[in-house]
């Protein structure tokens, strides 16, 4: 499986001038695993969100919380990467 998530950090920007060449510049590996990380928990808290409605029949707003704030850290890591 490709690395996506590095994928999608890495940057690449043209240098302008008589020769034109691209610069490709590699995430931190510290930046990497974080991302990784937010993505799994996100995809864990999401798993037991659906798993107390299933069981109890309520929505839990703090894991919800959890989720929003996870999702917003990951979109903000991701946007700000690529600027």
């Amino acid at each position: 499986m490709p690395d996506w998530v590095r994928r999608a950090l890495t940057r690449k920007r043209c240098k302008r001038g008589p020769r034109r060449f691209a610069i490709v510049e590699e995430p931190n590996e510290k930046l990497v695993y974080t991302v990784k990380f937010a993505l799994g928990m996100t995809g864990f808290l999401s798993g037991v969100e659906v798993t107390h409605i299933i069981v109890l029949h309520t929505w839990n707003s703090e894991v919800f919380a959890s989720i929003t704030g996870l999702i917003g850290t990951v979109t903000g890591v991701l946007i700000g990467q690529r600027a």
